[in-house]
């Protein structure tokens, strides 16, 4: 052993050392800056491309993008911006253009007069795109001329050429991903449309066009109200309290800062936020400025004109956020993101630039609107009241947090290990499918909760009302990381919350009404990827001692291929509680065979909408997502 490590260390030397040159190191690591080679990296592909077009509208360039998926497979960006300079650059003796599309870390956005505001953190987006291109094709309008340039593998093919005259200006990108770096190179609509609806919606009067010649589907987006009219998006399922959203924007020190906000009659805050038109997910201190500046205004008013009895405690932030939706956007010349994944700014002057410009504001707008202001202080007093009413039922499930298995629920057949790393919660539809469940796990890790039921729609009640539900009072009980306000995703007592449902209507509307409560109360259990659902088969074919199992109708049929000309059965699973415990382990529980797909947020501002118009007060935005899918539908219980 000793040998072999001295001949290591021999051996190591600086002809050991990798040096990729140019683009080489995206091909050989492309994770490292898309995040993966899957369907969310492909179209992060496109999202580069289009994050260039909308630096060069918010430097008041270019007012229309275009993207279209085309026959082939392929993906065109068109913009109408100034075009990618197609100048000699003087270091390199190539053309600018050409060293924006093979160089990281080369392009406009380090240049403070060129870019002041830009999506890019690194400036290696357009040179990624087309490294992991198997072809990409550039064209420039500018001085009445168009500029051609063919690139393969990232490399190029000829030099940029003059390819004739033209009365626009603008850039024209067009590739398709490479068919070695990516197994599906299938582009989704659905997944285009949603983060171009979000740069509209924050690009206020840019006009983004997507179409997919594939289908002819198309769609387009311009929103002249902005991040104000998102806010009236996200709220449209809801009753608000006030009827126009309070939209303010001001700049100071190049920070530009947009919010718009508007009360609705749900429990629940919603706050969105932006830097640069990216979503930071996790806020960061925009969001921490805004969140002060809304608390120090409102407890002025509420102070000021004695809104409260003189017993009561003044409203907490919580209490003030309460059916609050926000949008919160800044634009921040030299951006600092905590972490790889830009989901959190961490500049500290913007937090306190955000608090002044909306206290500042809000304070004049509440003394010059009463009636506005004291529609929202009403539901601030009476989120403040209902806190106090729910402390008790807090308490109680607090309580029942415990690991202590005499405090946790008499219905949980909790598993022996104690390590939650190692742990899995199934939570189960109904006694019968949990008596299998329990009879057919592996009892060292893991744990059966089965529900009587379907539980409260959390989305039309308060707390008070949640934690007085037998079933979430046990969900919340067995996981053990609290709820609300209170949760803390470190003592969650489970690696995988995993949903087992019957493969019906009845199981489905159980799986919305679980999934609306962890998103609405325990978020960060999404957002960690802590929360699966179990896709047990619907049906069984056996044939002598030949047996397979069908996830689906498609499954089946192929399965039956295999089975021509041999007698054989089929039994159609109604329901879990069917399959006796050693097929429920088998298709479903154990990590061996089984599938589970894991919950995640792809696009907030979708899921918030999903939610809202699925399990909300207001019917006409249902009907209405009834009808545009209704055509989507597969299996139906008739």
């Amino acid at each position: 052993m000793e040998e072999i490590r001295k001949n290591d260390i021999k051996n190591y030397g600086a002809e050991q050392i990798q040096v990729l040159e140019g683009l080489e190191a995206v091909r050989k690591r492309p994770s490292m800056y898309i995040g993966n080679t899957s369907i969310e990296g492909l179209h992060h592909l496109v999202f580069e491309v289009v994050d260039n077009s909308v630096d060069e509208a918010l430097m008041g360039y270019c007012d229309e993008i275009k993207v279209t998926i085309q026959n082939d497979g392929s993906v065109m960006v068109q913009d109408n911006g100034r075009g990618i300079p197609v100048g000699v650059h003087q270091k390199v003796g190539r053309s600018a253009v050409e060293v924006v599309l093979t160089k990281l870390h080369a392009g406009g956005k380090f240049d403070r007069y060129s870019y002041k505001i830009s999506g890019g953190l690194h400036g290696v987006g357009v040179s990624v795109v087309n490294a992991l291109s198997e072809w990409l094709e550039v064209e420039i309008h500018q001085n009445q001329k168009i500029w051609r340039q063919r690139y393969e593998r990232g490399k190029p093919i000829n030099d940029l050429v003059d390819a004739g005259f033209t009365n626009h200006t603008g850039t024209v990108i067009r590739f398709i991903p490479d068919s070695e770096i990516f197994p599906d190179r299938n582009f989704h609509f659905d997944i285009l449309a949603q983060r171009l609806k979000e740069l509209a919606f924050l690009n206020e009067g840019l006009k983004i066009c997507l179409k997919d010649e594939r289908n002819e589907k198309e769609k387009e987006y311009c929103y002249h109200g902005g991040i104000k009219s998102l806010v009236s998006y996200l709220n449209r399922g809801k009753n608000v309290v006030h009827n126009e959203p309070i939209f303010l924007k001001g700049e100071k020190d190049e920070v530009k800062v947009e919010v718009a906000f508007q009360y609705n009659d749900s429990y629940l805050e919603n706050l969105i936020s932006f830097t640069n038109n990216i979503n930071t997910i996790e806020g960061g201190s925009h969001v921490n400025g805004f969140k002060l500046a809304i608390s120090k205004s409102f407890s002025e008013y509420i102070e000021r004109y004695q809104l409260i009895k003189d017993k009561e405690e003044m409203p907490t932030g919580n209490d003030i956020r309460e059916g609050l939706c926000a949008v919160i956007s800044v634009l921040v010349p030299e951006p600092q993101f905590e972490g790889q994944t830009k989901t959190k700014l961490g500049n500290t002057e913007v937090k306190g630039i955000v608090e002044e410009i909306t206290h500042d504001y809000l304070s004049s707008f509440l003394e010059e609107n009463p009636d506005v202001a004291k529609a929202i202080c009403e539901k601030i007093v009476q989120a403040a009241r209902a806190r106090e009413a729910a402390r008790k039922a807090r308490e109680l499930a607090r309580k029942k947090n415990s690991i202590d298995s005499s405090s946790l629920p008499g219905k949980l057949a909790d598993c022996s290990s104690r390590d939650p790393e190692e742990s899995e919660l199934f939570i189960v539809e109904g006694d019968s499918a949990g008596g299998s469940a329990k009879q057919g796990r592996d009892r060292r890790f893991q744990a059966i909760l089965p529900l009587r039921g379907k539980i409260l729609n959390v989305e039309k009640a308060n707390l008070h009302k949640i934690l007085s539900n037998a079933e979430i009072r046990n969900i919340v009980a067995a996981l053990g990381c609290g709820i609300g306000f209170d949760f803390i995703i470190d003592k969650l007592r489970y690696y995988k919350v995993i949903i087992m449902t019957d493969a019906d209507v009845d199981g489905a509307h159980i799986r919305t009404l679980l999934l609306t409560f962890f998103y609405r109360y325990m978020k960060p259990l999404i957002e960690n990827g802590k929360i699966y659902i179990a896709l047990p088969p619907l049906y069984r074919i056996r044939s002598n001692k030949q047996e397979a199992y069908a996830y689906s109708d498609n499954e089946l049929e192929r399965i039956l291929k295999d089975f021509k000309n041999k007698k054989y059965t089929i039994q159609r699973y109604k329901g879990l509680g069917e399959m006796n415990p050693e097929q429920l382990w088998e298709t479903a529980m154990d990590p061996k065979t089984r599938t589970l797909k894991q919950v995640s947020i792809e696009d907030a501002i979708e899921a918030e909408e999903i939610f809202s118009v699925l399990m909300g007060d207001a019917v006409d935005p249902r009907r209405e997502f009834i009808r545009e899918h209704a055509h989507e539908v597969v299996n139906i219980d008739i």
